[in-house]
């Protein structure tokens, strides 16, 4: 039984076949819409989502199977004092996977420990989000042709992202991959991703904190959201919040082939009038995290198309 608790659970080579699937349901769904008949996923949501929980549930239901869950710790027996590893022992007599976000950092690594079955980090405070990692990188491939020989731009909140640090992580797997990491002194990339990770595997990468700077050189930009849940007080975030917002006059800047990621929501970084500009990817994202996510479950379940 396996389990993604970061993107390094799964080989370069096993992310690659897992987009293969995602493209092959992606181009044939009802090939596959009954392939999980009779299975059931949890989605154990202490903390808000929108996009990853319904994700999760839209693609256990593609795939045939069923739902259940909660969608916030107040909906739960948390608020009993029941602990992730009791709550996960529980549900794994309901259901055969489950997804669990959590505001603690390595809250879905102690379930996993215990759980008897497969389980999925689907976010952990500002640690991991691996599944919007494979949606990062499968958007990527999708949009680009390959991951390779790539310049890609981390812009906004790097210290704070989750999605950005497992990003990061996951990128630096493949070839002639180059960062241009884009924030306020603030917001600046953890030293442990900078050093562990970055410097310590030769990574090319420089911090700048304009993103006019940065824009031209770019094949693709990923935009994050300044986080408001994660700061401590109010007026920091107030300060920082709209340090980036991406425009058409920024765009103009930019390569006619470079696409614009996102992980959402987004508040105020990249302006409304951007949508319908052909490099702005970011819905496209979304339907992109659904198929990658059928594949996961799929491959975590061992269970193979008709």
């Amino acid at each position: 039984m396996r389990h993604l608790m970061s993107p390094l659970d799964f080989s370069v080579d096993e992310i690659e076949s897992m987009m293969d699937l995602a493209v092959k349901i992606k181009n044939d769904p009802e090939k596959y819409a009954h392939v999980c008949d009779g299975k059931k996923i949890a989605t154990l949501f202490y903390e808000p989502s929108t996009r990853t929980r319904l994700s999760f549930e839209t693609a256990m239901l593609n795939l045939g199977g069923k739902v259940i869950g909660f969608s916030s710790a107040a909906s739960s027996s948390a608020t009993k004092g029941e602990s992730v590893a009791d709550t996960i022992r529980v549900v794994g007599t309901f259901a055969d996977i489950a997804a669990i976000r959590h505001p603690k950092e390595g809250a879905p690594l102690v379930a996993s420990r215990v759980s008897p079955i497969p389980v999925i980090n689907a976010g952990d405070g500002g640690h991991q989000h691996p599944t919007q990692t494979l949606t990062d990188l499968f958007t990527i491939r999708s949009l680009k042709g390959s991951i390779r020989d790539l310049t890609i731009g981390l812009c906004g909140d790097l210290k704070f992202g989750r999605t950005v640090h497992s990003l990061i992580t996951a990128l630096i797997r493949y070839p002639n991959i180059r960062f241009v990491l884009i924030s306020p002194e603030e917001l600046r990339l953890p030293s442990y991703i900078r050093e562990d990770v970055l410097d310590r595997n030769h990574i090319e990468y420089r911090e700048v904190t304009r993103l006019e700077e940065a824009i031209p050189d770019l094949d693709v930009l990923y935009m994050t959201r300044v986080q408001k849940e994660r700061f401590f007080n109010e007026e920091d975030y107030v300060r920082m919040k709209d340090f980036y917002i991406l425009d058409s006059e920024k765009m103009q800047l930019a390569k006619d082939d470079m696409y614009v990621l996102h992980p959402l929501p987004r508040v105020n970084e990249i302006a409304v009038e951007i949508d319908d500009d052909p490099r702005a990817a970011y819905f496209r994202q979304v339907r992109y995290g659904m198929f990658i996510r059928e594949a996961l479950i799929m491959t975590l379940l061992e269970v193979k198309g008709c």
